[in-house]
């Protein structure tokens, strides 16, 4: 296991990609982030030479794949129902015998589960928060109660904090209940856990250094991830055994869940008893100015274009 260095670059040559979609926007409910990142993954390609070309959603590339426009897919689509992290578009692309960026139809369609994955996790003997499924229609007072309050209540498949509720009291259930109706599908209640949240990027076989976010706010909600300017990240955020625990587990984690390439492990670190906490997977994380992996890479020298050409050249 290599959590330290990189390889060397596979490729000097941007000719050798040919002409690369930059799959961005969609139509997710995260398709601002992904139309920010996509911008940025595209200056960055276009700066080292590369013939990168925006395509905006699912169905605008599957129009440039029938006409042979593109060789390979640089996929920053954020999401599932028309974004790019729930196997649909890696499926499409296998079809097409058209290399893509990230992880491949399975690894991205589990992780963008995040019940499913705690299942595979707690399988696998990986350590996750205590949770309920609740199908539609379920009793989330019940449950909330059943689980110990406090508690999470979230979208299973959504991401970039979209649509989660905190039920801290008793009081707070019926705001919870609320955001559950707004989605419809399944829902994931997670007993929450008081302490650091971190997260811990994947390159390839690296696990990155780990960061710990210290949001101004009590909590790292979508204002604090994309909007705030005043949220702390501290990288590496762990010291020394623990900093090497974390990104073990982070590794171990993303192999378990199917996920390859690169993308993002979530964990927690419970402040009484110092366990970490797996939470979710992310197999196209942002590439944004607030985003995570590449401030991670920084810290291994890997500035954001190198970065970005990394991930591609896993395409070859």
């Amino acid at each position: 296991m290599n959590t330290t260095a990189f390889a060397p670059l596979r490729c000097t040559d941007p000719a050798a990609f040919g002409r690369v979609a930059v799959l961005l926007g969609g139509s997710s409910s995260e398709r601002e982030v992904s139309l920010e990142s996509g911008r940025n993954v595209l200056e960055a390609l276009r700066a080292r030479g590369v013939d990168a070309h925006p395509v905006d959603g699912i169905p605008a590339l599957v129009d440039a794949l029938v006409h042979g426009r593109f060789d390979r897919v640089f996929n920053i689509l954020h999401g599932n129902k028309g974004g790019g992290e729930d196997g649909v578009l890696q499926g499409l692309l296998r079809a097409f015998e058209i290399p893509c960026t990230g992880s491949d139809v399975l690894g991205s369609a589990l992780t963008m589960d995040k019940i499913r994955t705690k299942q595979v996790w707690m399988s696998a003997g990986l350590p996750t928060p205590k949770f309920v499924r609740l199908p539609p229609g379920a009793d989330l007072r019940a449950a909330a109660l059943a689980l110990g309050l406090p508690v999470f209540v979230k979208p299973s498949c959504e991401g970039s904090s979209v649509g989660v509720a905190r039920v801290l009291a008793e009081a707070d259930i019926d705001a919870a209940i609320e955001v559950a109706r707004g989605y419809g599908g399944e829902m994931l209640m997670e007993q929450m856990v008081v302490g650091d949240e971190l997260t811990v990027g994947i390159l390839g076989e690296v696990a990155l250094p780990s960061i710990r976010i210290v949001p101004k706010g009590t909590w790292y909600d979508y204002n604090a991830k994309y909007v705030a300017e005043d949220t702390q990240y501290l990288c590496p955020g762990l010291e020394d055994e623990a900093e090497a625990a974390i990104r073990a587990l982070a590794l171990a984690a993303f192999r378990a869940s199917g996920a390859g390439g690169w993308g993002r492990v979530d964990v927690m670190r419970d402040r009484a008893s110092g366990q970490l906490l797996l939470l979710e997977v992310n197999t196209a994380p942002g590439m944004t100015s607030h985003s995570l992996v590449p401030k991670a890479a920084r810290q291994l020298g890997v500035g954001f274009e190198e970065l970005c050409w990394r991930i591609l050249e896993q395409t070859l």
